[in-house]
C-alpha cells in the first residue's frame, strides 16, 4: 500500500500539495499573528471567505474524479454537498438550545415558529457531533449508492444520465423548500452558535476551519490520485473511453462506476459540511441545478482528468464570482460565466491545467526527439571522422 501511495506522486503532485499545506499554515498566521494595522494582515473576512473556496476545491474535486476519469457527468452533485451541510447544520443547531430567539432548550426556532409539538425522530442524535460526522459521510453516500445502483444497473449512461442526476437534486430542492420536511423550508438552518464549544464567529474559530477545509482537501487529493494511479483507475479510465470494450473483456463496469460514485458523493458531502460553519446558513438554494452545473464548469475550466486543475478551476471561478457580483457588472455574471465556458470548450478543451500539461508532454517529446537525432548524427559521423 505504501509503495502505491509514493507511486502516485510526482513532482507536479507533490509540490501542488506542498503549495497547499504552505496556503493551510500562511493564511491563519497572516490573520492571528500580523497586527490589523500592517499591510500582510489578512482580515477575518478573507480567512471565511477563501475557506469557502477550498470547500468548492473539494466539491470540483469530486466531480472530477468522476467526469475526468469514469466519464460520469453528474449535474447533481450539488445535492450531496448540500445533505452534507444540512447533516452539519442540524448539528449546529442543536448546539444553540436556550440561546435562540424562542429559549427552547430542545427545538430550534423554526419548529417553535411552526408549532412543532416535538423534535422529529430523525433529528435525534444530532446533538453529538461524532453522530453529526458520521451522517455527513452517511446520507450522501447511500444516496449515491442506491441512485447509481439503480442507474449503473439499467446502463443509463451519457446525457440520460447527467439529466436524471439533474433531476434528482431538483427533487430534493422543491422537498426542502416545503415547512413540513422539518429541514427549516425556504429559510433554511442559520444563526449558529457553537461548533465543539467554540464560537462559530471567532478568529480562532474561522482559522482552525480554515485549516480543517484545507487538511480535507488535500486528503482528498491525495485519495484521487491514489485512486487514478493505480489498477483501478486504470480500469475506470478505459471504462470512461471505451466502456462496451471494457465490459466484454470481463470486468464489472457497473461495480466501479457505482464504488468511484459513491465516494466522490461523501467528498461532496464532507465539503458541504465543511461549507457551512464558515458561511453560517443552509438552506434549499444550494440544492439547485444551477449550482451543480457550475460545479462541472469549475472542473472544466481547471482541466477535467487533471485533479489539481479542479482546484485551480473553482479557485478562480468563484474569486472572479466575487469580484464581478459586488460591482457593476453584478447582473451579468451568469452571462459572464457562459462565455467564459464557452470560450474554455473552443480554445482550451482541455482546461487551464490540462493544457499546460500537453505543452510540457510535447515540449519534452520534441526536446528527446532532437536529441535522438543529434546520437544519430552523431553515430554516423564517428566512422567517417575515424577514416
Amino acid at each position: 500500500m505504501s509503495t502505491l501511495i509514493l507511486r502516485s506522486f510526482d513532482r507536479g503532485a507533490l509540490a501542488f500539495l506542498a503549495t497547499l499545506a504552505a496556503i493551510g499554515l500562511l493564511v491563519p498566521i497572516l490573520n492571528l499573528a500580523v497586527p490589523a494595522d500592517s499591510l500582510f494582515h489578512l482580515s477575518p473576512y478573507f480567512v471565511a471567505l477563501f475557506g469557502k473556496y477550498l470547500c468548492y476545491a473539494l466539491l470540483a474535486l469530486a466531480i472530477d474524479l468522476i467526469w475526468g476519469y469514469c466519464g460520469i457527468l453528474s449535474l447533481g452533485h450539488g445535492a450531496f454537498f448540500a445533505l452534507g451541510g444540512y447533516a452539519m447544520g442540524m448539528y449546529l443547531m442543536r448546539q444553540i438550545g436556550t440561546r435562540g430567539v424562542y429559549a427552547h432548550p430542545i427545538l430550534p426556532d423554526f419548529m417553535v415558529f411552526l408549532n412543532w409539538p416535538e423534535l422529529p425522530i430523525y433529528w435525534y442524535g444530532f446533538q453529538h457531533f461524532a453522530y453529526a460526522a458520521f451522517m455527513v459521510l452517511l446520507v450522501p453516500g447511500v444516496l449515491a449508492f442506491v441512485f447509481g445502483w439503480f442507474a449503473f444497473r439499467s446502463r443509463v449512461t451519457g446525457v440520460y444520465l447527467s439529466i436524471i442526476t439533474q433531476a434528482l437534486t431538483f427533487a430534493l430542492m422543491l422537498g426542502f423548500f416545503r415547512n413540513n420536511f422539518g429541514f427549516g423550508g425556504n429559510n433554511g438552518l442559520t444563526d449558529f452558535k457553537d461548533i465543539l464549544g467554540f464560537n462559530v464567529q471567532a478568529p480562532l474559530t474561522r482559522a482552525a476551519l480554515f485549516v480543517t477545509s484545507m487538511l480535507a482537501l488535500m486528503l482528498g487529493f491525495v485519495i484521487c490520485r491514489v485512486i487514478v494511479c493505480s489498477k483501478f483507475g486504470k480500469v475506470l479510465i478505459a471504462i470512461r473511453d471505451a466502456e462496451a470494450r471494457t465490459r466484454f473483456l470481463g470486468y464489472r463496469v457497473e461495480a466501479y462506476k457505482l464504488t468511484v460514485f459513491t465516494l466522490s458523493a461523501c467528498m461532496a458531502g464532507v465539503a458541504g459540511a465543511l461549507y457551512v460553519p464558515q458561511v453560517g446558513i443552509i438552506n434549499p438554494s444550494e440544492f439547485s441545478p444551477a449550482n451543480s452545473i457550475e460545479a462541472v464548469i469549475w472542473v472544466a475550466v481547471g482541466g477535467r482528468g487533471t485533479l489539481s486543475g479542479a482546484v485551480l478551476g473553482a479557485v478562480l471561478v468563484n474569486y472572479a464570482k466575487t469580484s464581478f457580483t459586488s460591482g457593476a457588472l453584478a447582473p451579468y455574471w451568469l452571462f459572464l460565466l457562459g462565455g467564459l465556458f464557452i470560450a474554455v470548450t473552443l480554445l482550451l478543451p482541455r482546461g487551464i491545467v490540462g493544457t499546460v500539461q500537453h505543452w510540457q508532454r510535447e515540449w519534452s517529446q520534441r526536446m528527446r526527439a532532437s536529441g535522438a537525432s543529434a546520437q544519430q548524427t552523431m553515430a554516423g559521423t564517428a566512422p567517417s571522422a575515424a577514416e
